[in-house]
C-alpha cells in the first residue's frame, strides 16, 4: 500500500463513524501521511481515538487538519498530550475555528517547545484566545523557531503582550517565517510600531502579510512602508 491521504471535509461525520475511521487507521496506520476531517463534529470519542494515532511509532503524519470541528479544551488536551508523545513527522497542523481557548493553545505550547517539533504551518484562526494565548503560543516559538514557515493567529486578539512577543519572534535571525495572517485581531496603530519595527529588522524571508480588519489606520501603515522600501524585503502579498 502506498502513501495514503483521506480528505473528508464537511462529510457530515458523526462522532460513531469518526471512531469507525480512526479505528481503521489504527489497525494500519505506517502509509497515512495527511489526514483532513474539517467540518465534522469528531466529539470525546473522535478525537480520543484520533489521539491514539500519533502515539505509534509507526504513525508518521505530516498533515493535520481539524478546523471547525467543535474540539473542546478537554479535547485539545487529550490532542496535544498525543502529538507530544510522537512530535517529529508532523509539518502542518490546523486546528482554526475550534473553541480551545488559552487552556487549550497552553497545552499544544509543549509541543511547539519541543526540539523535536518540526511544524512548519500552524494555523489558529478563531480560537478565542486573548492576548494570554497568543502570548503563549509565541513565546513557545521563541523557543524553537527555525522551522515555522507559516502562522496564522487570525480571529484572535493579540493584545500589548501577544504583539510584543511575536515581534520578539520576528526579530531572531533563525526565524524564516514566509506567511503571517494576522486578519481582524485587533491590532492598534501603537501596536503597529512595534511590529512593524520588528518587521524591518529582519524583512527578507516573508512572502505574504495579512493586516487586514486592524485599526492601524494612515500612522501604520505609513510605518510598514519603510519595511516595503527595504531592498531586502521580498514581500509577494499584502493585504
Amino acid at each position: 500500500m502506498g502513501t495514503l491521504y483521506y480528505h473528508l471535509s464537511y462529510c457530515s461525520i458523526t462522532e460513531e463513524q469518526c471512531v469507525v475511521l480512526t479505528s481503521a487507521l489504527n489497525s494500519n496506520p505506517s502509509h497515512l501521511r495527511e489526514l483532513n476531517l474539517r467540518g465534522n463534529k469528531l466529539g470525546d470519542s473522535g478525537v480520543k481515538n484520533l489521539s491514539d494515532l500519533p502515539m505509534k511509532p509507526q504513525f508518521k503524519l505530516e498533515k493535520l487538519h481539524l478546523r471547525y470541528c467543535s474540539i473542546t479544551e478537554e479535547q485539545c488536551k487529550l490532542l496535544t498530550s498525543a502529538l507530544k508523545s510522537n512530535p517529529s513527522h508532523l509539518r502542518e497542523l490546523d486546528i482554526s475555528e475550534n473553541k480551545i481557548r488559552n487552556t487549550g493553545v497552553n497545552l499544544l505550547c509543549d509541543v511547539l517547545k519541543d526540539s523535536h517539533c518540526k511544524l512548519e504551518t500552524l494555523r489558529l484562526s478563531c480560537c478565542s484566545l486573548t492576548d494570554e494565548g497568543c502570548s503563549a503560543v509565541t513565546s513557545a516559538l521563541n523557543l524553537n523557531p527555525s522551522h515555522l514557515r507559516e502562522l496564522n493567529l487570525s480571529g484572535n486578539n493579540l493584545g500589548d503582550s501577544g504583539v510584543k512577543n511575536l515581534s520578539d519572534l520576528l526579530m531572531k535571525p533563525q526565524f524564516k517565517l514566509e506567511i503571517l495572517d494576522l486578519y481582524n485581531c485587533s491590532i492598534t496603530v501603537d501596536q503597529c510600531v512595534i511590529l512593524t519595527s520588528a518587521l524591518k529588522s529582519n524583512p527578507s524571508h516573508l512572502r505574504e502579510l495579512d493586516l487586514s480588519e486592524n485599526q492601524i489606520r494612515n500612522t501604520g501603515v505609513n510605518l510598514l512602508c519603510d519595511v516595503l522600501k527595504d531592498s531586502h524585503c521580498k514581500l509577494e502579498t499584502l493585504r
